[in-house]
């Protein structure tokens, strides 16, 4: 398979980069979908050194928490080393819901700042390595450069990618945070993630089973109408955001900050954030002020 070698190839390439300018393994992100699966047996195929990281977000299904521990024991028998990080803000520990009060608006298709804290804290300062793919969304650029230094914020300054972000490229460097990364699976086609695991007889998280054709955040701004049979199947995830909410309506009122038409309540907010079909939906927030 031309696919299955080229991406050989690239983690061969990326380990050596973290052997060379590092001077350590490289690190395989692993968040127990489908792609780092694949991922996490071609690293194994490429004979490098690497160890396992993965980003706990809070928000994960009970499912996929389970499904990354039991890979971890898996793994560490086999004397790979794995990681599971906590998320930090501030230099506190957090989760999505206390995140929430403190950003001041919840995360939505335009704010992704939970993919920064939650997701994106692992692998500073290192060479890592990521199951993110361009088929994973229509809109996602289709010209391939090898090196990317990422792209600016509104200040001018370099910033790294989260992972739902609509331009990765096969390889980029963020200066930034000191972090290098490549996509070794970036042009890799949903039919071949799935022919290669099936083929391979990989062990997929449970969910995929159940009818699931993601395994990410629950309740995801990105997974649309997909969050109302999230929350049929997790109702505890539902009540946690709605809680989240209660204190950020709280918060805001008590700064003083704007909180206008449904943002008043937590249900309003809620209500707002689910896209409700009579209101307008997350493409702008009127009145909204940080």
């Amino acid at each position: 398979m031309d696919l299955e070698h080229t991406a050989i190839q690239r983690l061969q390439y990326a380990a050596e980069i973290s052997a060379q300018y590092y001077n350590a393994p490289l690190i395989v992100t692993y968040s127990g979908g489908k792609d780092s699966e694949v991922l996490l047996e071609l690293a194994r195929r490429a004979e490098i050194d690497f160890e396992v990281q993965h980003n706990h977000t809070t928000a994960d299904a009970p499912e996929t928490v389970r499904h990354v521990r039991k890979t971890f024991r898996r793994l560490e028998l086999d004397g790979i080393p794995c990681t599971i990080n906590y998320p930090f803000y501030r230099g506190q520990r957090v989760s999505m819901w206390t995140l929430i009060p403190v950003k001041l608006i919840p995360p939505t298709r335009l704010v992704r700042y939970c993919c920064d804290v939650l997701k994106e804290q692992g692998g500073r300062n290192r060479c890592i390595v990521t199951g993110v793919r361009w088929a994973e969304s229509s809109s996602r650029a289709k010209k391939r450069f090898f090196i990317d230094r990422g792209k600016k914020d509104d200040t001018g300054n370099w910033i790294g990618f989260a992972d739902n972000d609509e331009s990765r490229r096969e390889f980029e460097a963020c200066p930034i945070k000191g972090k290098t990364t490549l996509n070794p699976l970036i042009d890799w086609p949903d039919s071949t993630i799935w022919d290669f695991a099936r083929s391979e007889r990989l062990c997929l998280n449970p969910l995929y089973s159940c009818g699931h054709d993601r395994v990410g955040c629950i309740g995801c701004p990105m997974a649309g109408d997909k969050r109302y049979s999230e929350f049929r199947v997790w109702p505890q995830y539902e009540r946690l955001y709605r809680k989240a909410f209660d204190r950020l309506a709280g918060t805001r009122k008590a700064m003083g900050k704007t909180n206008e038409g449904l943002w008043s309540t937590g249900d309003g907010i809620f209500r707002w954030w689910m896209e409700d079909k009579n209101l307008d939906g997350q493409i702008q927030i009127a009145g909204w002020k940080s």
